[in-house]
């Protein structure tokens, strides 16, 4: 199949910039985050700078990083608990964002354990799944190799779903990460 690659580049930057203007990476609405989608756009942003060479996709790459983290690392404004999931303060959470997990950013709040199960309702609720995990430490690595910077892998790392085994993005031996080590 041939491919018209500008009016294929421009297609996924006009879908990329209506997702950012919708979803509050840019504007002035409240951010609304979902780790699943979130992960591909940041993949999507990057993509979009490599065939460019435009510095605005890896900025709104980062800027996306940061929202999700800043967002879906903390507990939801309608839970009883406050802060990082991790339960940090501020600044070590800031600086660990991924270590407790990241929500996935569904609408309801995760079911309270007094709560009767209802299977309609659990569709939208709130939590972590393991498979967004594992996207987001993707898009995480992903970002690691564009900018170079050792934090993304650090905090790809820090996720409970980080890989158990040895890979070329977490130079680190797989034996100490079975153990617990940071």
């Amino acid at each position: 199949m041939v491919t018209n690659e500008p009016a294929t580049t421009a297609a996924v930057r006009q879908l990329m910039t209506a997702f950012a203007e919708r979803t509050g990476l840019v504007g002035g609405s409240a951010p609304t985050r979902y780790l699943w989608t979130d992960a591909f756009a940041v993949c999507t942003f990057l993509e979009l700078e490599r065939r460019t060479g435009a510095g605005r996709d890896r900025a709104l790459a980062l800027r996306l990083v940061d929202q999700v983290h800043q967002v879906l690392g903390r507990h939801r404004a309608d839970d009883s608990r406050t802060g990082w999931i991790s339960g940090l303060g501020e600044e070590d959470g800031a600086a660990h964002p991924t270590l407790g997990g990241l929500r996935i950013g569904k609408p309801l709040n995760e079911r309270q354990p007094d709560e009767p199960l209802d299977e309609r309702l659990e569709w939208d609720r709130d939590g972590q799944y393991f498979h967004y995990l594992t996207q987001w430490l993707h898009a995480l690595a992903w970002v690691g190799r564009a900018t170079g910077d050792p934090r993304y892998v650090r905090w790809r790392w820090n996720s409970p779903g980080r890989p158990t085994t040895g890979s070329p993005l977490a130079p680190r031996p797989a034996a100490a990460d079975a153990c617990g080590g940071r």
